[in-house]
């Protein structure tokens, strides 16, 4: 049986299942045809939970890489199309951290405003939620990655729609490198998580009011204060962190574990 590395302790699981299986996929390491092991197996490789694998199987179904056959399993697809072709050069870039920050402009608030239109009561309270994880995990020193994707995802859920879930699960892996890279900008300065924060409750705000112009408006200016944000890095960051956690924003390339900035140099004035 094909054997998978467990994974790692803290981050968010089902997206590293998925990440995992679909560099097996895309490597040829799962070819065409193969049956994927079934759940049971795949959690204990993996030392996960079922409600992990289904969710990160979920994902591969969303981008098209396996699907189901009723009564006998999960197969992986042959290929549809080729994945986008990022050029590794121009992804090594304040530059590109931007552009990429600009994709989620426009994705963003798209979402934002349809779900504003359509969230119920479990989603707002999914997505405040969501809010108070990440402020814990600032609280505690982290850059609060996980947990900010978590919040965009949370409101992507609300917006009810399965192609737009299944673009954004497509782009993941360059709009959580652009993540990483805004977020441990942000966490250097009081003043950054303090305007961060009150730009994510804007937002949950203007959906939970069912405000979908507001919504959308408050996505996007969240976006272009992100985008002033990484324009005010110095130097320093860039030559410290910045090019280091923006190399890996092409496909294949692993993101580094260790956190983007020391906690003793976190959160200064």
């Amino acid at each position: 049986m094909q054997a998978f590395k467990p994974a790692a302790p803290g981050a968010y699981l089902p997206e590293q299942v998925a990440d995992m299986l679909a560099a097996d996929i895309r490597t040829g390491r799962l070819a065409a045809g193969d049956k994927l092991p079934a759940q049971a197996a795949l959690a204990d490789q993996f030392l996960v939970s079922r409600t992990v694998v289904r969710e990160a199987v979920s994902r591969l179904k969303s981008l098209g890489l396996v699907d189901s056959r009723q009564g006998s399993g999960v197969y992986v697809n042959q290929p549809g199309f080729s994945p986008l072709n990022f050029n590794a050069q121009s992804a090594v870039s304040k530059q590109a951290v931007i552009q990429i920050v600009e994709v989620r402009r426009a994705l963003e608030a798209e979402v934002a405003e349809l779900a504003a239109q359509r969230r119920s009561l479990t989603d707002i309270r999914r997505i405040r939620q969501s809010i108070i994880l990440l402020d814990k995990a600032v609280l505690a020193g982290g850059d609060g990655v996980d947990e900010d994707v978590q919040y965009h995802r949370a409101i992507a859920e609300a917006a009810r729609n399965p192609f737009l879930m299944g673009t954004l699960d497509y782009l993941r892996q360059f709009l959580r490198g652009a993540t990483r890279v805004t977020r441990a900008n942000e966490v250097r300065r009081k003043d950054f998580v303090r305007q961060v924060r009150d730009e994510h409750e804007l937002i949950v705000c203007a959906i939970e009011a069912g405000d979908a112009p507001a919504a959308r408006q408050a996505a996007a200016q969240h976006m272009n204060n992100a985008i002033r944000r990484i324009k005010r890095a110095g130097p320093a960051f860039w030559e410290q962190a910045g090019v280091r956690l923006s190399s890996p924003l092409v496909a294949g390339w692993p993101m580094p574990a260790e956190p983007a900035v020391p906690v003793s140099m976190a959160l200064k004035d």
